[in-house]
């Protein structure tokens, strides 16, 4: 790749080719469950500096950072009932970012009042499955995915984030790259633990194909045959920015050209006796990437290991400078697709994956492995026996520093506290 194509794909400011093509899908930018307790958070999207606020109506915002008055920091101002007012002057701008109170000017200049046109940039916020999701784009704007997996019954979900200081697409790329499982995940884990072995089982064949939403890799290992469901199925490099894998998603949110938000959505499907179960909040936690002690990256969840693989291509990948081979025919995929995309919204056309049409958009299917089990579910009993399930109840494998209280809304929804189970 040329370091001017490199550019092109890394990019995300305003003005930006990258940025520009990003700007035409929702991002996730937090846990709605966050601005429970704290209504006002400092958001930094595709190199643009903003603040998200919950007001006391329960309606969502996100506006410039600075007001417009004296450019006051409204991160540290306060909600009303409509909107967010800076502590410096009082001025006050609902989600639309117009300026609806400037408390001396409206005293001494009554009048002023209706003629002001002071406005903030705003941007709109919806919610939907626990998460706020921002749309920077041009309007009108397409609609919020409704997957069919935030439609799953009968499970336990929470929203992990964590900033990863490096580009958006050395992490997205990890989507569409399944080799790094056998390797990173399973090898590196059994060295990790001070093992030598065994070693897991090889890829054997691999296949990459693009479908509405994205691309699916397919893969096959050791023994298993191509009516394996990591074959017949696979799992999906959701479009622009996402990797989905039946009960769990990952957006890589570009913050800015060397820093990345990872936004987790991760639904563990509760035994069979503990249905019906309905969960009342969606918690949302933060997965530190460093070892505060040592200052190395923790390396013992699966997303961690990930970011270390991302982390060590630098800030900004140099691909001028890579190796590629045949297992990273789905990476040349993805950077043609990006290019095609581009192209697309030149000529003023939609990019890929976007949904406008309602209808369309109601529980929309992407190809999962596990959708069998998802949907009917285990005993408890089953699913701490099963090879593979049972580490989902053992403990969270997918990111590092689970907090004890979320762990424990985990361990009630599941009952793994139930005395039965202790013994």
């Amino acid at each position: 790749m040329r370091e001017d194509q490199n550019r092109q794909l890394t990019e995300v400011g305003p003005g930006t080719a990258m940025g520009e093509l990003l700007r035409r899908y929702w991002m996730p930018i937090a846990g709605a469950s966050e601005l429970d307790a704290k209504p006002i958070k400092p958001i930094r999207l595709l190199g643009e500096d903003l603040v998200l606020y919950k007001d006391l109506s329960a309606g969502y915002g996100l506006v410039d950072r600075t007001c417009a008055h004296r450019r006051a920091d409204l991160t540290y101002g306060f909600v009303e009932n409509v909107g967010i007012r800076c502590s410096y002057h009082g001025w006050a701008y609902d989600a639309l970012g117009a300026c609806i109170s400037r408390p001396y000017e409206d005293t001494v200049n009554p009048k002023a009042a209706a003629r002001c046109k002071v406005k903030l940039k705003a941007y709109p916020v919806q919610e939907k499955a626990g998460l706020l999701w921002a749309y920077l784009g041009p309007l009108p704007a397409p609609l919020v995915p409704d997957w069919e997996s935030f439609q799953l019954k009968n499970g336990f979900v929470q929203v992990v984030l964590s900033e990863v200081p490096c580009n958006w697409l050395q992490c997205q790329e990890n989507s569409i790259d399944p080799v790094h499982f056998e390797w990173m995940h399973n090898n590196w884990s059994t060295r990790l633990k001070g093992e030598t072995g065994p070693y897991a089982a090889e890829h054997k064949e691999l296949a990459f194909e693009e479908f509405e939403f994205g691309l699916v890799y397919k893969r096959l290992r050791g023994a298993a045959t191509k009516a394996d469901p990591l074959w017949a199925i696979g799992r999906v490099c959701l479009w622009p920015n996402g990797f989905f894998l039946g009960d769990h998603f990952e957006w890589r949110v570009p913050i800015d050209d060397h820093h990345t938000l990872s936004v987790s959505w991760v639904f563990t499907r509760v035994p069979v006796e503990a249905e019906p179960y309905v969960q009342q909040r969606i918690p949302t936690w933060y997965s530190p990437v460093k070892d505060e002690k040592t200052g190395r990256w923790i390396t013992s969840h699966v997303i961690n290991q990930d970011i270390v693989a991302w982390v060590g291509q630098g800030a900004i990948a140099d691909r001028t400078r890579e190796t590629l081979g045949l297992s990273d025919r789905g990476i040349v995929m993805l950077r043609r697709r990006f290019q095609s995309d581009l192209a697309a919204i030149a000529l003023g056309q939609d990019p890929k994956g976007l949904i406008r049409d309602p209808a369309q958009n109601v529980n929309v299917a992407l190809p999962i492995a596990e959708r069998e089990f998802l949907n009917r579910g285990m005993s408890l009993k089953e699913l701490l026996a099963h090879p593979r399930w049972r580490e989902h109840y053992e403990g969270f494998r997918f990111a590092y520093g689970q907090p004890e209280e979320v762990r424990a809304e985990f361990r009630a929804a599941v009952g793994l506290d139930r005395a039965e189970h202790l013994t």
